[in-house]
C-alpha cells in the first residue's frame, strides 16, 4: 500500500529493490485491476526493470473516495505513486482507461513521465472527435447506458456485465480465465460506482469547465516517446481510432497492430506484448 495524492494505492512490484533501477508503471483498464499485468510484471522484473502494476483509484485494494474520478485526478495519483516509490519519473504503460491516463500525464504531470505506452487507447483528441466512427454501435449504446444512475452498477454487482465486457471486447477465440476474479473485484464496496463515475466523467465533463481545461491541456503535442499497441480484433474500439495518433506526438512514435487479439492485450497476447515492451524500453533515452 502506497500513500500518494492524499490516498492509498495498492501496487504490485517486481524487479530489483534498488530505487535506481528503471521504473515501469503499469495501469490496467476497465473492468479489471492490477492482475491484468501479471505476465508482464514477471518478465519486466526478470529483465532488470522495477515494474509496478497499480490499482487505480476505485479499483482493487486502492482507495475508493466519494468523488474526484476525473482524468486529471487519476494522472496525479500515478505521479504521486511514482514519487512514493522513490523515483522522479517513470515509463507509464496503460491499457484502455489506463491508456487515457498515460496519454494525459505528459501534459498534466510532465516531470513524472519520460515515455508512455498505450494499449487500445487513442489519443484524447481523436477519442472525442472520432468516437462515433471508431466505436461500434454496441459500444456506443453501452456508453450511453453507463450514464444512467445505479443501473450499470447493479449490472456489475448483481448481473453479468463484467463477464459480457470481457467476452465482447476480446477476440472471439479468447476466453478470460479470470472472469470470476474480476467479477468479485467489481463487487467490492463502492468499486462499481467508482468505476462508473470515471466513465461518466469522460462524457459529462465535455461541456463543463473542468472538461474544457482537460481538453486544452491534452491538445499540446506529446513530447516523450510513445508506443501504441492495438488488438486487430478489439471489440471495444477499432484500431482505426488510433491511426492518426502520431499527429499528436512530437517525440518518437511507434505503432503496432497485434493480430489475433482484442482489447485485453496483456492477457490475450501476453508474449507479444512482453516482447514489444522489452524491445522498446531499451531504446528509450537514458535506458
Amino acid at each position: 500500500m502506497v500513500a500518494a495524492n492524499g490516498g492509498r494505492f495498492h501496487v504490485a512490484v517486481t524487479g530489483p529493490d534498488d530505487a535506481d533501477a528503471p521504473l515501469v508503471v503499469l495501469l490496467h483498464g476497465f473492468p479489471q485491476f492490477w492482475w491484468a499485468w501479471r505476465h508482464q510484471l514477471v518478465a519486466l522484473g526478470e529483465a532488470g526493470y522495477r515494474a509496478a502494476a497499480m490499482d487505480l483509484r476505485g479499483y482493487g485494494a486502492s482507495d475508493k473516495p466519494p468523488r474526484a474520478y476525473d482524468l486529471p485526478a487519476l494522472a496525479a495519483d500515478v505521479a504521486g505513486v511514482i514519487r512514493s516509490l522513490g523515483s522522479s519519473s517513470a515509463v507509464v504503460v496503460g491499457m484502455g482507461l489506463g491508456g487515457q491516463v498515460a496519454w494525459a500525464m505528459p501534459s498534466l504531470t510532465p516531470t513524472a513521465v519520460h515515455a508512455i505506452g498505450v494499449l487500445g487507447a487513442p489519443h484524447p483528441h481523436f477519442l472525442y472527435d472520432l468516437a462515433p466512427r471508431a466505436l461500434s454501435a454496441a459500444t456506443l449504446a453501452r456508453v450511453a447506458q453507463f450514464q444512467l444512475p445505479w443501473f450499470p452498477e447493479r449490472s456489475m454487482t448483481s448481473g453479468d456485465l463484467v463477464a459480457r465486457l470481457l467476452r465482447t471486447w476480446s477476440a472471439p477465440s479468447w476466453t478470460s480465465p479470470d472472469v470470476e476474479l474480476y467479477t468479485q473485484a467489481a463487487r467490492l464496496p463502492f468499486a462499481a460506482h467508482s468505476q462508473m463515475e470515471q466513465l461518466r466523467w469522460l462524457v459529462r465533463s465535455r461541456p463543463r469547465p473542468d472538461g474544457r481545461r482537460y481538453r486544452e491541456a491534452v491538445e499540446q503535442p506529446v513530447d516523450v516517446p510513445v508506443l501504441s499497441l492495438h488488438g486487430r480484433l478489439d471489440g471495444n474500439m477499432s484500431p482505426r481510432a488510433c491511426r492518426r495518433d502520431g499527429e499528436m506526438v512530437a517525440g518518437p512514435y511507434s505503432r503496432v497492430i497485434v493480430d489475433g487479439a482484442g482489447h485485453f492485450l496483456p492477457e490475450e497476447a501476453p508474449e507479444a506484448v512482453t516482447d514489444l515492451l522489452l524491445s522498446w524500453l531499451p531504446r528509450l533515452p537514458g535506458s
